[in-house]
């Protein structure tokens, strides 16, 4: 009897063996990155958002809700729901990225949280996602039909390529790989370098930011790291990279990069200290009742679009991949309402919809309705 039950617990143990073992190689592949170590790591100790071994929010935020659990989630995902994806392809246009020329800061959105911006002659890449899955496997996170029209071959060399957190639909390992020749400069927030230096980028490329701390483009470029209300991590062990925001100052204009980030006073305080903003580009999707702490209802991002004091609001992190349990069109339905409430302007361009900013005529049609 006992000799018996010995061995089953031996299988069961090596069972479990094989198991755990089998995990750890599998995260050893490329797309999941390396965690900060050594003289990265020495910084990071140093940072007074990093404490008891994690980075930290400005105030206390919760994964979930209070109340939530995870079962809770587990069981939204039972009912269907309605019109979750797009019935048919998405619209887009096809802009060239190669040849814009304006003394006026161009945003061209792929959907999502992937844009390029033409600053002061300066071609700006933001959290590029251009694989087709946000994730770091083939069969969950594809985009939407219509929504991958751009490719690495569209792109001029980038004078700088901005990351705003580690999270896969804002850090991509095959694009920013098969971007890395292209690229001059990456500045991103503080830890997250360590990924890509694991892919191949070089040290001397790589700047991180914490928040408040700023880095030059050029003599007249300031790049700003800024807080936001969000999380990190691209396998078991999360906070050890950090996510922010980031302000972008030139003689001429300011442009804030919201990145990901729940409701919180750091908008009010950005806005307070560095606004007003030429444009604000903020999240608006992928968003839930049980997770609020760490992204921004669509009514919240227009209230945080007033609070930066933006003169212009551009929703993204909708409209390619669906992340969450809302209808796909939902969020940009809701902001859109909220900001014209607030009498806040904004824009809502096609995928690859050139904007211009401060020249006076936006996108506003609602292609979404079809």
């Amino acid at each position: 009897m006992i000799s018996k039950l010995k061995k089953t617990m031996l299988i069961l143990f090596i069972f479990i063996a094989v198991i755990a073992l089998s995990g750890y190689v599998y995260m050893q592949q490329p797309q999941f990155g390396k965690n900060p170590a050594e003289l990265r790591f020495e910084r990071i100790r140093t940072s007074p958002h990093y404490k008891n071994g994690a980075f930290q929010n400005e105030h206390f935020t919760p994964d979930l809700a209070e109340g939530v659990t995870y079962f809770d989630i587990l069981k939204l995902y039972i009912p269907k729901v309605e019109n979750k994806e797009p019935s048919k392809a998405l619209p887009s246009v096809k802009t060239d990225l190669k040849n814009i020329s304006s003394d006026k800061p161009v945003v061209v959105w792929f959907g999502h949280s992937s844009y390029f911006m033409h600053i002061d002659g300066k071609n700006i890449l933001v959290d590029p996602v251009f694989s087709g899955n946000a994730s770091p496997v083939s069969f969950f996170g594809a985009n939407y039909n219509g929504s991958n029209v751009y490719s690495i071959d569209d792109f001029p060399e980038l004078d700088l390529l901005i990351i705003t957190h580690d999270h896969y639909d804002h850090l991509d390992y095959e694009t920013v790989k098969k971007l890395q020749p292209k690229v001059k400069r990456v500045v991103t927030s503080l830890g997250v370098g360590s990924h890509l230096a694991h892919w191949g980028y070089d040290e001397s490329q790589i700047t991180e930011l914490d928040w408040w701390e700023k880095t030059k483009l050029d003599s007249t470029f300031d790049i700003t790291a800024a807080p936001a209300r969000h999380f990190s991590g691209r396998g078991f062990k999360r906070m050890q990279t950090f996510w922010s925001s980031f302000i972008l100052k030139t003689p001429q204009h300011n442009i804030y990069v919201g990145g990901d980030s729940g409701y919180d006073t750091h908008f009010k305080e950005i806005g307070d200290k560095y606004g007003p903003f030429d444009l604000a580009i903020l999240e608006c999707g992928q968003y839930n009742d049980y997770w609020k702490y760490i992204h921004l209802m669509p009514e919240e991002t227009a209230q945080a679009a007033v609070e930066l004091r933006a003169k212009l609001l551009l929703p993204v992190h909708w409209s390619k991949f669906t992340l969450a349990l809302h209808p796909w069109n939902e969020s940009i339905q809701r902001v859109t309402k909220k900001a014209k409430a607030l009498n806040q302007p904004i824009t809502t361009p096609m995928i690859g919809e050139k904007v211009e900013v401060g020249g006076g005529e936006y996108p506003v049609k609602e292609w979404w309705n079809y």
